[in-house]
């Protein structure tokens, strides 16, 4: 409880208005359990008790919610809030050459919603042309818009015709000129360097790299290094010395060993990381984030009949026949793996089904759990506001009815939405 005393005011008590959130039981971002019952006490925007210990005043606002699991706000550590794939990547390309940045940022706006109301109130996006991902994140920060806690990574670096590379696919003179580091195109390593520092400038909470090709990009390879290994050094080296985290698409094992040798903070995708790769990420505790969620979409489109360049269907089948067991194998040697999901790729708001795709490959529903939770607050650097319902901690509390340990698919029933302490989504159970 804060009350503070105004002598001027006649020794009158003004005290915040406590909202206390009740539920059958809590998770609390960190333990192997689930507590009962769920209490969790919020003032302002800080949680401020949980449990029995927590200290209630007489006039508190009560939100029972019954049969339900509290949980910290869930986070993404992948997603692309500016784009979602339609049923025809052709048109799809065509689409997203007629649209100004203006139209790109105010059709994101409903991917905001439905993100946030999934029960993710923070995310990494790792992408985004003319820093979009800049301006939704300061205009929510601003309370202009409704949506989840941004931290942007804004145009992914990568090399000249490589994954990262958004002028593929268009013929010479296209856009007029080649792309340079002021696109994200690194072909030194002090182009590396310019690139890191040109993203800083304009905003970048993050740094995303392209190490290896890509599912969707237009040329063949989805496994070969992209970068050079001095590309990289350079690279993580200038964004590590500005206090900045880096994030590497990465599919194929020999970009993906060279980026963790650069001392990358994450890998993403890794469809094909071999033995090597892995003992290296868990020997620097480098963090996985496999994004099955995005494979998972994509074969759920071909079976609903999507048109998709031939060559990007190849590298697609290619990634998901090996990335089941690539995750398995990072689950048993007990790698850090986070949850992230390429939202995008696959439909925004329908994150939680990465729990889903988790849990079936060996991972224990309580460790899904924590991997939406503490283990991206850790990845993301922000463990000491997020990830966890604790006192002192930003009140992003969520919901889910039933036991989600139980059952792992009531995590894409998130029905109780509060970020910073406002309560964004409240609907009834059935």
């Amino acid at each position: 409880m804060r009350c503070f005393i105004l002598l001027s005011l006649g020794a009158a008590a003004l005290c915040a208005q406590q909202t206390v959130i009740k539920a059958a039981r809590l998770f609390d971002g960190r333990s192997d359990s689930l507590q009962s019952p769920g209490l969790v006490v919020v003032e302002g925007n800080k949680i401020t008790g949980v449990g029995a210990s927590a200290v209630l005043t007489p006039n508190a606002k009560v939100i029972d919610l019954g049969d339900a699991t509290l949980l910290p706000g869930f986070m993404d550590a992948h997603v692309h809030l500016t784009n979602e794939r339609g049923m025809d990547s052709r048109q799809d390309r065509l689409d997203n050459q007629a649209r100004s940045t203006a139209e790109t940022a105010l059709r994101a706006i409903k991917h905001l919603r439905a993100t946030l109301h999934a029960g993710f109130t923070t995310v990494r996006n790792l992408g985004a042309n003319e820093f979009v991902d800049v301006a939704m994140r300061n205009a929510i920060n601003a309370g202009e818009v409704e949506g989840p806690r941004i931290l942007a990574a804004s145009k992914g670096l990568g090399s000249l015709g490589g994954h990262c590379d958004g002028m593929n696919g268009q013929r010479p003179g296209f856009y007029g000129r080649e792309p340079d580091w002021r696109d994200g195109i690194v072909d030194s390593p002090e182009a590396g360097r310019q690139a890191v520092r040109h993203n800083v400038k304009y905003g970048a909470d993050l740094i995303k790299i392209c190490a290896t090709g890509g599912v969707l990009s237009l040329n063949n390879d989805v496994d070969s290094p992209q970068l050079t290994q001095a590309e990289l050094d350079a690279i993580i080296d200038e964004a590590h010395a500005k206090g900045k985290r880096v994030a590497a698409h990465a599919h194929g094992a020999a970009g993906a060993k060279r980026a963790i040798r650069a001392g990358i903070d994450s890998i993403e995708h890794g469809s094909f990381l071999d033995d090597e790769a892995l003992t290296l990420m868990k020997q620097k505790g480098t963090f996985f984030v496999p994004t099955l969620h995005a494979s998972w979409s994509l074969m759920e489109a071909d079976k609903q009949g999507s048109v998709m360049d031939p060559r990007t269907k190849l590298k697609m089948l290619a990634a998901v026949r090996r990335v089941d067991e690539t995750v398995r194998s990072a689950i048993a040697r007990g790698i850090r793996i986070a949850f992230g999901t390429d939202a995008g790729v696959g439909k925004h708001g329908s994150n939680a089904e990465e729990f889903v795709l988790m849990v079936k490959l060996g991972m224990k529903p309580i460790d899904a759990l924590k991997s939406a939770t503490s283990v991206d607050a850790e990845l993301f650097g922000v463990s000491d506001t997020l990830g966890t319902l604790d006192a002192g901690k930003l009140a992003d509390i969520i919901a889910v009815p039933g036991d989600p340990v139980a059952d792992i698919t009531r995590t894409r029933s998130v029905h109780f939405v509060m970020k910073d302490g406002r309560v964004l989504k409240q609907s009834r159970v059935n």
